[in-house]
Parts: C-alpha cells; sequence; structure tokens
C-alpha cells in the first residue's frame, strides 16, 4: 500500500513539475507576443505617418475622429483670443506645450477630459487658464497640502485669484473661502481642496449645492486622478467618493489629470467618477533632458556620503530633493547633509503644518538647497530648477519613481535623477506595500528597472507605460546607454539549486529565513548551523544579492510574512517555480555583467591591486603570516566586478 502511495506521490510531483515549466514556457512567449505586438504598432505607425503625409487630410474617412481631435488643436474657438491674451497676461507665456491647447478648448467646449501629460508637462495650465476665462470658480481636487501650497504659490506669483480648503485652514478662512463659493464677485477662479473635504463635509457639499445653482460652478479638475483607482500606485479611499461630483453636477465638465496611467487605470477612474465616454489627451512619457541613472547601495552611510559629495561637488549651490522611505530616514540623512554644511532640511508627514510650510517655501525660494523628505514631499511640486533628485531609496512603484523624479529639470534645462538600489530596502518596502492589491507586483517591476544591466532605463519604462519605444531616442540620456557594459547570459541553476538546498533544510529544522540570513549562509557565514546547510558559494556578496532577487523575480523563491502588532517580518521560502530545479535538465539564466565591460575601471582596479600588494607585503612582515595574497585578490576583484560569475581561479 505504501509503495503504492509512493508511486502515486511520485507521478503527482512529475506532473507539477511539468505544469510548472508549461507554465514557464507560456509566459516566456507572452512575453515573446507583448514585444512582437509592440514592434507591430511601431511599425503601423510609421506606415500611418507615412500615408498621412502622401494624402491630402480630408481623404480618408478612417481618420475622422483623428482629424475631429486636431480641430481641437486650432484657434478658430469663441473664446481663442481670450485664451491667447491670458496665456500671455496672465500666466506670461508665449506659447503652448505640447497638447495644452488642446485640452483646453476640449474643457471649454464642455467635454469632460483625461490629460495624460508626463511630470512637468503643463498639466496644470489646462484647467487653471479655462477658470480665468469662466464666469464662477474651478473646484479642484488634490490628493496632497504641499500640491496646494505650490499652486497656491504659483497663482499668486502671477496674480491669479485661488483660495484653498484643507484640516489646517483656521475658521476664519473656512468661513471667507464657503462664503466666496456663493458670491458672483468673489475674489477667487481657482478652489483647491482635498478629497476628504468632499467626502465628509456636508457643510461643504451643501455650498456646492449653492453655487452650482448659481451658476458660479464652472469646472471640476481631479489632479492625480489616478488616486481613484485601487490599481493605481497612489490609491486614497476617499478618491472613490469623488463620483458623487458627476452624479450631482452632470453639467459640470470634468478634467481629470495624471503623469502616469495606462489604457485600463483610465477606465476605471472614469468608471468610479461617473463621467461617460472621457476623451483622452495623452502625450509621451518621456523628457528628454532628465538623466537616469541606478547606483548600488552596498550600506546606508556609503550611500549619504555618496549624496554628499555628488551635492557638494555636481551639484554645488544648486537646488534639489532627496527622498527617503521613512520619517527616521529624513531626519537622519537632512542631519548627515547638515554635519557637512550642506543646507538641508526635513520633509515628512508628521511635521505640523507649519513647519512644512515654511520648509517648503524656503525651499522654492532657494534658501533651502536640499529638502530631504518621503512621499509627503509629492505630487504636483512646480519649482522649475530643481537639478537633482535622488532616491536614497527605491520607490514603491515605477510610477511612482516617475512622478517623484519628474519634480526635477521643469525648466526643460538638464537635470539628474539617480537612484540608489540596496538589496535590504527591496524587503523593507515589500513590508509596506503586503497589504496593497498589486503592491508586490508593483515593487518587482521596479526592481528589475534597477536590476538591468543592458536596457535603456527609458525604454524600461515606455515599455511599463504601453509606449513604442526605440532606443536610440534616448541619447544617451541614461547610465545604460551613456556607459554600455558587457553583459552576458550566465546560468544560475547551480546557484538557484544550493538556495533552494539551504531553505529546504531550514524547513526541515522549522526554521524560516530572512533574506540577510538565506545570503549569509550562502555566503559560509551567520551562525554555524546555517553555515552546515549547503555549500558556500563562490560569488559575491553583491551577486549573491542580485542572483537572490532575481529568483524572487522569476517566482523560483517567493516573500513570506509574519505579523506583530507593531511591526512586519519578511521571510524568503521557496517559490512556486522550484519544484522545476529538482529536474536537473532545467536551467536558469540571468544577465550578468562581465569583467570585460569594466573598461573604465580598469586603472583603478591596477592601483588598488597594486596598494593591497603592499599592504600584503608589509602586513605579512609584520605578523609573519603565509596567508596566501590570491585571496586578497579575489575581495578586490568582487569589489570591481560585483556582477561577475565568479572571482578569478588563484
Amino acid at each position: 500500500m505504501d509503495n503504492g502511495n509512493n508511486d502515486v506521490q511520485a507521478e503527482l510531483d512529475s506532473v507539477e513539475a511539468e505544469l510548472e515549466l508549461v507554465e514557464l514556457q507560456l509566459s516566456q512567449l507572452l512575453q515573446k507576443q507583448t514585444d512582437l505586438t509592440s514592434r507591430r504598432n511601431f511599425l503601423l505607425q510609421q506606415l500611418e505617418e507615412a500615408c498621412e503625409a502622401a494624402l491630402p487630410s480630408s481623404s480618408s474617412s478612417s481618420s475622422s475622429c483623428r482629424l475631429d481631435l486636431q480641430h481641437y488643436d486650432g484657434s478658430d474657438f469663441s473664446w481663442s483670443a481670450d485664451v491667447q491674451r491670458h496665456l500671455s497676461d496672465s500666466f506670461h507665456l508665449s506659447t503652448f506645450r505640447k497638447l495644452q491647447l488642446r485640452a483646453i478648448n476640449l474643457t471649454l467646449s464642455g467635454r469632460d477630459v483625461f490629460v495624460v501629460m508626463p511630470t512637468g508637462g503643463g498639466k496644470s495650465l489646462c484647467y487653471q487658464l479655462p477658470a480665468v476665462l469662466t464666469q464662477g470658480f474651478t473646484l479642484v481636487v488634490t490628493p496632497l497640502v504641499s500640491l496646494m501650497e505650490d499652486q497656491l504659490m504659483a497663482l499668486k506669483a502671477v496674480g491669479v485669484p485661488a483660495a484653498m480648503l484643507n484640516a489646517s485652514s483656521s475658521k476664519l478662512e473656512n468661513k471667507s473661502v464657503l462664503a466666496g463659493m456663493v458670491d458672483p464677485s468673489s475674489a477667487f477662479k481657482l478652489l483647491y481642496v482635498t478629497p476628504e473635504k468632499i467626502a465628509k463635509s456636508k457643510l461643504f457639499m451643501s455650498r456646492l449645492e449653492k453655487a452650482h445653482k448659481a451658476a458660479l460652478l464652472s469646472r471640476i479638475a481631479v489632479d492625480e486622478v489616478h488616486c481613484c483607482s485601487q490599481w493605481g500606485h497612489d490609491f486614497r479611499s476617499d478618491y472613490k467618493l469623488l463620483g458623487i461630483l458627476k452624479r450631482q453636477f452632470p453639467d459640470v465638465p470634468l478634467i481629470g489629470l495624471t503623469a502616469t496611467a495606462s489604457t485600463s487605470l483610465l477606465n476605471d477612474c472614469s468608471n468610479i467618477l461617473s463621467v461617460r465616454e472621457p476623451i483622452t489627451v495623452s502625450s509621451s512619457f518621456n523628457r528628454t533632458n532628465l538623466y537616469y541613472e541606478v547606483r548600488l547601495k552596498s550600506s546606508d552611510s556609503d550611500a549619504i556620503t555618496d549624496i554628499c559629495s555628488l551635492i557638494k561637488n555636481r551639484y554645488n549651490q544648486q537646488s534639489g530633493i532627496v527622498y527617503v522611505f521613512s520619517q527616521k530616514d529624513a531626519a537622519l540623512v537632512s542631519a548627515e547633509l547638515q554635519k557637512r554644511n550642506i543646507t538641508a532640511f526635513p520633509y515628512h508627514a508628521n511635521m505640523n503644518p507649519e513647519d512644512k510650510t515654511k520648509v517648503h517655501r524656503r525651499w522654492s525660494s532657494n534658501k533651502i538647497q536640499v529638502v530631504v523628505a518621503t512621499v509627503a514631499f509629492g505630487m504636483g511640486i512646480d519649482k522649475p530648477d530643481v537639478r537633482f533628485v535622488i532616491h536614497h531609496t527605491i520607490s514603491k512603484s515605477l510610477e511612482n519613481y516617475y512622478q517623484e523624479s519628474g519634480r526635477a529639470g521643469r525648466d526643460d534645462k538638464p537635470a539628474d535623477c539617480i537612484v540608489y538600489f540596496g538589496f535590504s530596502d527591496v524587503f523593507r518596502i515589500s513590508s509596506m506595500v503586503v497589504m496593497e492589491n498589486v503592491g508586490q507586483k508593483k515593487l518587482h517591476q521596479m526592481v528589475n528597472y534597477c536590476l538591468s544591466l543592458d536596457r535603456c532605463r527609458r525604454s524600461l519604462m515606455a515599455s511599463h507605460f504601453d509606449e513604442v519605444w526605440d532606443d536610440e531616442d534616448c541619447g544617451q540620456m541614461c547610465d545604460v546607454c551613456r556607459h554600455p557594459t558587457d553583459c552576458s547570459e550566465v546560468d544560475i541553476s547551480t546557484h538557484a539549486r544550493q538556495l533552494l538546498q539551504i531553505l529546504e533544510c531550514a524547513s526541515s529544522m522549522d526554521e524560516r529565513l530572512t533574506p540577510l540570513k538565506l545570503v549569509e549562509a550562502w555566503l559560509g557565514r551567520g551562525p554555524a548551523k546555517h553555515r552546515k546547510l549547503s555549500h558556500v558559494t563562490t560569488l559575491s556578496r553583491s551577486s549573491a544579492e542580485s542572483v537572490v532577487l532575481h529568483l524572487l523575480l522569476q517566482g523560483y523563491l517567493r516573500e513570506d510574512f509574519s505579523f506583530t502588532p507593531y511591526t512586519t517580518h519578511f521571510y524568503v521560502k521557496l517559490g512556486r517555480k522550484s519544484s522545476l530545479l529538482k529536474d536537473q535538465s532545467h536551467s536558469v539564466s540571468i544577465k550578468m555583467r562581465t569583467a570585460g565591460g569594466a573598461g573604465p575601471q580598469v586603472l583603478m582596479f591596477l592601483i588598488f591591486l597594486i596598494f593591497q600588494l603592499l599592504l600584503y607585503v608589509h602586513i605579512n612582515k609584520a605578523i609573519n603570516t603565509t596567508k596566501p595574497f590570491y585571496e586578497h585578490f579575489e575581495l578586490i576583484f568582487a569589489y570591481f566586478y560585483p556582477f561577475s560569475t565568479t572571482p578569478p581561479n588563484s
């Protein structure tokens, strides 16, 4: 009987392993389908543009929808003269950016519009200029107080009257604004509120109803509209209740604005906001003046030292933002910058409103060089001369990173976006996003962006935002294109099986391993019982950490969480594809940097090698040891070539 059960179990294991293999093959085919579809769309677009150039614009009925939208790019509307006058007189601009005029004409014609433009692309003007033209006021819903303050400072500077209501508004300010909402001679043309005001204030909604009856509610603008969707990267529960605005005021045009949204996410937002058939105005994500770079972070202290060096040398007297993971990090990093005579101040959600406003205004007026901030210092910040945005820790998603880094270079001059990528940071953030619907998936996309060695950073973003991309369009404005390295496909099957053995042995001892303990055991360090779990790897620490992350992304490993009232603990367990590794014919490979790709570092390597040799001779004489030199050499090699497959042989 036992033999029969064993045979059935063995066959079941074999079938499950084969199913896993089929699943892997399917995922590879689906990825290939995505790549081919993207290429096909690119080729179709080229053909379409060639046809349009060859034929008269009125010759094709199939392009009538396109021509209809192009009509809104024109200046033959009844309000066009006023639009041009206020562009110059009120906003002190001479021309529109791409698609701004289309969005303005659409909303002035009473259409509901979704505007998707890159961070710094000029979304705000799409509702601010129409607000100046029309009677009454435009209601602007924004998720953050810092965004409101930034907008109001900018509007005040150009003489456009605006007001705001939020939790920090005084009773006198509340009374004045509520009275102005129903006063035809009111002093403000734009009213900024948080979504909580719509969701929780009956008095405000009552006053909004009166304003609507008096024909004073001219437009509804929902900034950062992606916050409506639970599939978005910044979901806010109160945003889900904004559908009441269109249900209560169906004749008032709505304009939703965001820098990052896929078609499916916009459809979700449309349903949530009760907007029927909105017109989407969408431009490319790409901002050609931004340089993207990923730097490896061996430790927090090393990263802080490097950041200080960058600010004092490359960005001397230039304005910037350093984003951090937590409020504690904000205080720590800002204190370290201050010790090095850099005018830096923290900004996070737990600061009192007066202090946050003070930091924001001093930074905007260049009295503070650097704001060290959590994501509370966020969406819509519109300081034009930000020369650098540095992430001390990776963002929780590629959408977040795109938004946050996009606060650089809004004056269209060159600016740098640098992210420090550390192994332990991945799991700190993973513990934070575990309860979000697609938090883990989005974090993995961000990790994949940072791990990539040979794909243009913009190419990865374009793929994520469903855009067709040609790497030549980058113009060497990312580290991968500017400093290409030699990479090769490396088989890591043996490494994967060693990790599998460690986790299986730990499980048999009723133990769970954190990512750090897993790597330590693999490197032959840590407690003795862990060091005996498997063969010690020949990889450097950074390479070992890279392998663990790649296996996590590919499903051979998976996250496991333990929750307490005070914290969330992260552990590594075998993933759904781990059983495939039992089959010795199954292989796993990843891209890794080869030693030949370190060209510019060769001279530095030789200098350090000579220094190490001299140090070796000196120490050996002092302590009379015969420790072989190749052990020192391996350490140096691992430092300079952290992603090489193995150190050199002795």
